[in-house]
């Protein structure tokens, strides 16, 4: 091998390297690529999730909308309403602490 042959061989192994870090670490190289990739599957997940949340909203609209026994669960849930058939007692408890030694 002559000397000339050598210096190329060594400028195309020096610039094979080159290319190689440039499709590993440049602007869109595999780096980048994995970057995108891992943000892309985190906005699916959230898409999922409030795909999902919306379709529980839908559901609870049209039983608003639609289920009179539904409203009155959420009423007495949230407003602490009571049925006119109904009654509440409420107990005080006077008792006190008693300390023993």
């Amino acid at each position: 091998m002559t000397r000339r042959q050598k210096i190329i061989l060594s400028l195309a192994v020096i610039g094979l390297f080159h290319f190689l870090l440039v499709i590993v670490f440049g602007d869109n190289g595999l780096v980048e690529l994995s970057r995108k990739r891992s943000h892309r599957d985190q906005l699916v997940e959230v898409n999922r999730r409030l795909t999902e949340e919306n379709y529980r909203l839908f559901k609870s609209i049209e039983r608003l909308k639609e289920d009179p026994a539904y409203i009155e669960s959420i009423a007495r849930r949230e407003l602490g309403m009571i049925a006119p058939d109904e009654m509440i007692f409420k107990i005080k408890s006077d008792l006190k602490q008693v300390n023993t030694k």
